[in-house]
């Protein structure tokens, strides 16, 4: 099964279709995409994520870690975002960048914009609980005081393919 191709997402910024061949985000987008591919082992939804500093160099990684330490908050947007905070010694992530595979819930999306990053790159789109153009739209809400890019549709295949066949999986466990 293919993802439909995600249409821009509404607002003021460059939401654009990712070029498949010069795309920028496609590497950065494989290293989330290898912590996505380690959640199931702890039997977590495979999402993963990156944030990059504005040099490209990685300053915090995660993946969903919910059901191995049972907290509601182990999203892998925010882990990677905690890691960035510890890494730069910083809460403001300017100049950074998130990238996920997933569409970022409204938590995570709050997150991003309260982090301050540059911008938000996500893969697949989340039609049930996406907060980055798909159901809600968290990161261009102009009354808050910080709105991120956001480019969207990146890897979008591999990464909805890796979501479709873990819930297909969970599907024919007994």
């Amino acid at each position: 099964m293919t993802a439909p191709r995600p249409t821009p997402a509404p607002g003021p910024d460059s939401a654009r279709e990712p070029d498949p061949v010069r795309d920028p985000w496609r590497d950065p987008m494989r290293l989330a995409l290898a912590e996505a591919v380690r959640a199931p082992e702890t039997g977590d939804v495979p999402v993963g994520a990156v944030v990059l500093a504005a040099d490209g160099t990685v300053l915090g990684r995660g993946r969903n870690e919910r059901e191995a330490t049972g907290d509601p908050t182990a999203h892998a947007e925010v882990l990677a975002l905690r890691a960035a905070a510890r890494t730069t010694g910083e809460w403001r992530l300017a100049g950074c960048t998130l990238v996920v595979t997933l569409e970022p819930c409204t938590m995570c999306a709050g997150a991003s914009v309260l982090a301050r990053v540059d911008r938000v790159v996500y893969g697949a789109v989340d039609e049930k609980a996406g907060a980055v153009g798909s159901l809600w739209d968290v990161v261009r809400d102009r009354r808050l005081n910080h709105r991120p890019e956001v480019i969207h549709g990146v890897l979008a295949d591999e990464c909805a393919g890796l979501l479709t066949d873990f819930f297909r999986t969970l599907a024919r466990k007994p």
